[in-house]
């Protein structure tokens, strides 16, 4: 069982927010991620009812997890995070800056 004091450990590179009431956590995992997660741990993990939920952000109930089960989807959220490629407008930008001089 982890609390919050070991969510904010774990996390510090991390995106996510924990609740007010330090019970739970948000995490933004893939669809497809958070499906499995909230099919395999119904009890640790579930999908925000909003269109927050639909895009992947699922809610992390502490108590339910153990350290090592906290730190995997932690981790699974931050690759996901990490591969996200380059915006394309920012890309563009600098290049049309490059090719003015």
């Amino acid at each position: 069982m982890v609390d919050a004091a070991d969510f904010r450990r774990i996390a510090l590179s991390f995106e996510g927010t924990l609740a007010p009431d330090e019970l739970t956590a948000n995490i933004k995992f893939a669809p497809d991620e958070q499906a499995l997660k909230c099919a395999v741990a119904p009890d640790a993990f579930a999908a925000l009812d909003n269109a927050w939920g639909v895009q992947g952000w699922t809610r992390a109930t502490l108590a339910a997890l153990s350290e090592a089960e906290l730190r995997a989807a932690l981790e699974m959220a931050w690759r996901r995070g990490s591969a996200k490629p380059a915006r394309r407008g920012a890309a563009a930008t600098r290049a049309s800056r490059t090719r003015r001089g």
